[in-house]
């Protein structure tokens, strides 16, 4: 009844669940054309796509292109400073360092497969969020009459 054991000793081999978008792997995803791309996007992007991406996102995909063809070999490349909040995250944008503006500071975010057909916006906040602490001065009827000591 006992196990043979070099089967004990061995640790269990942990499988990683291979990234789809929309039931497609990342690497046929790398090498779709850019029509076949479109079609697996939301309406609201594929609408965009059709009617012509402007200079500047091209801009900024040969930017971010080129920043990951000079990093070295297994290094994130250098950050790729935007306001364009309203890119849409491409396929062959993975791994880049892009900075996003936030109206104050450039946020960094490191592009990952999981953040396809997304905003780069959406990965950098506008506000802070509030942090509720006690009432100011003035900010009830009764906070007027606190006693002076």
């Amino acid at each position: 009844n006992m196990a043979p054991p070099a089967a004990v000793d061995e640790p269990k081999k942990r499988s990683f669940r291979k990234f789809q978008y929309r039931g497609i792997e990342l690497e046929a995803l790398l090498d779709l054309p850019n029509k076949e791309l479109v079609k697996l996007f939301p309406a609201r992007i594929r609408r965009r796509f059709t009617r012509g991406l402007p200079r500047k996102y091209t801009t900024l995909l040969a930017k971010l292109r080129k920043a990951k063809k000079v990093a070295p070999m297994h290094e994130k490349p250098d950050v790729v400073k935007t306001h364009l909040r309203n890119m849409v995250i491409l396929p062959e944008m993975i791994g880049s360092v892009v900075g996003v503006y936030n109206g104050k500071t450039f946020t960094a975010v490191e592009i990952k497969a999981e953040m396809i057909g997304t905003y780069l916006a959406e990965y950098s906040m506008t506000y802070k969020p509030i942090k509720h602490g006690r009432p100011g001065i003035g900010a009830t009827a009764s906070s007027k009459f606190v006693p002076l000591k």
